[in-house]
């Protein structure tokens, strides 16, 4: 159950059972289909592991420390079981860029980074649940369809089974149940390794550069959050309300209009990264185009934080003693 505080602003206890809910459906589809190949398998099974880290996360709120070595473990089961991570950037300005034994740890980093993209963005219905949805689209306008079907069907597979999450967290239907860290874990989990499968083959016009624009807005999110924390002496992992969907609400947006909001720049990143990448021709220009574009966010999204927080601090009533003091001054 979460329960409301100071920084979840919910009404009443709500079930953290989206996650577990979406992993089933996933199952019991995959089950149905039965023909997927040894990457898929073990990536399901891997997958069920961190649901299940991700439940007893909700339960017992786990250590940092502890969460990042069982993903860690995860994504290493997976490389050692298939031999898939990033080997290679692409060609950038003319140049192959491959990796040799940094694309193991580089995978690494990717996938949990992603993971806790996904889990920093879930902080209003229907964002993380819609931003996937956005991803997986850009994903299929990117790629090529008829290519490596099976890892579209497992992301067909994972859409269809986010549906009555959504319809149910909406308050579509139903009452009202959270995605929680095992939903956002799964989605960052599964979302990241079909990034990294279909941008590593030929068989799909999907390029490593491509791979960012389907998921620009969380990550420009938590690179923002990050680095203000880090700027404020502060834990980048401590939660706070210094997201952008906390920013554009605190600037009297309401969260369906927020959700909106963010909706559309998803898919306004995805379908800048579209254009760029058919014009430019050139991967190291589309790479340079995805910093500069996540520059322009962040240094938008800190200063609309800091004017917030200035704000507030000049609302903030004075204490008797230090106005009394101010006075004899």
């Amino acid at each position: 159950m979460d329960h409301p505080d100071q920084r979840k602003q919910h009404n009443g206890d709500v079930p953290l059972v989206g996650g577990l809910a979406i992993f089933m459906g996933i199952t019991v589809g995959a089950a149905a289909y039965g023909q997927f190949h040894w990457f898929v398998k073990v990536l399901i099974d891997t997958a069920m592991l961190l649901t299940l880290l991700g439940a007893l996360d909700d339960r017992f709120d786990l250590s940092v420390r502890h969460r990042l070595l069982i993903q860690a473990l995860a994504i290493l089961t997976v490389i050692a079981c298939t031999g898939v991570y990033i080997r290679t950037l692409g060609h950038i300005f003319g140049y192959e860029v491959k990796l040799g034994w940094v694309g193991a740890p580089l995978t690494v980093v990717a996938i949990i980074g992603l993971m806790n993209a996904f889990n920093l963005m879930d902080g209003i219905d229907g964002l993380a649940g819609s931003l996937e949805l956005v991803s997986i689209a850009a994903i299929v306008m990117f790629a090529d369809p008829p290519a490596l079907q099976e890892m579209v069907l497992l992301l067909a597979l994972l859409a269809t089974a986010s549906l009555p999450y959504l319809m149910t967290n909406l308050g579509l239907m139903g009452r009202k149940i959270f995605l929680g860290d095992a939903g956002s874990m799964l989605i960052g989990y599964l979302l990241a390794w079909a990034l990294v499968r279909m941008s590593q083959t030929s068989q799909t016009h999907l390029s490593p550069v491509d791979v960012l624009w389907c998921v620009a807005l969380p990550i420009f999110d938590t690179f923002a959050v990050m680095l203000r924390r880090v700027r404020q002496g502060k834990s980048p992992f401590k939660p706070d309300r210094g997201h952008v969907h906390h920013i554009l609400m605190d600037a009297g947006l309401g969260p369906r209009t927020t959700l909106l909001v963010l909706i559309a720049l998803a898919v306004g990143f995805a379908l800048m990264g579209a254009l760029i990448s058919h014009a430019a021709k050139s991967a190291g220009l589309n790479l340079m185009a995805f910093f500069f574009m996540m520059m322009v966010y962040m240094a938008t999204v800190m200063q609309a934080r800091a004017r917030q927080e200035a704000s507030r601090q000049r609302m903030r009533p004075v204490p008797p003693r230090l106005a009394r003091k101010q006075i004899q001054t």
